[in-house]
């Protein structure tokens, strides 16, 4: 396994389900939102609950094995809030930081903002989204690559 393969199917996997507006599959639990994307060996799901408020879980297996995951918990807090920035800042994730989107992505009168400590193994972050400069939203995440 070369670890920049797997980062690239996770960056594919992510832009294909939720970030790329990709159809949901059956609930793994009441009222759960769940996504899968598949190629070969690697499995990706993303599993969230809730809505304005919500909680869930990013995570990616290979050959069957639990190999890496994040979780997240994040709200709405403001006006004017758009899920479709949201999405489309996520879209924009990066190969060096693959975890939620970029470090700042700017889209009419919306700002998103992503800050990461840690790296693939083991990390923790924070990320907002704010309209015309007030903040409307915002997400906590951390993760580590499974042993």
């Amino acid at each position: 396994m070369v670890k920049d393969e797997i980062i690239q199917f996770l960056i594919r996997a992510k832009q294909a389900t939720y970030a790329g507006k990709g159809a949901e599959i059956a609930s793994t639990r009441p009222q759960s939102h769940d996504l899968f994307y598949q190629e070969n060996d690697y499995m990706y799901y993303d599993t969230y609950l809730g809505g304005a408020s919500f909680s869930g879980e990013e995570a990616l297996w290979i050959g069957g094995a639990p190999y890496w995951s994040m979780n997240y918990a994040g709200r709405v807090i403001g006006n004017n809030f758009s899920s479709d920035f949201l999405k489309d800042a996520l879209f924009h994730v990066t190969k060096e930081k693959p975890f939620r989107g970029p470090k700042n992505y700017i889209s009419g009168a919306y700002t998103y903002k992503c800050e990461v400590n840690g790296d693939f193994d083991w990390f923790q972050g924070y990320e907002t989204i704010c309209y015309k400069e007030e903040k409307i939203y915002e997400c906590y995440f951390h993760g580590s690559r499974l042993k």
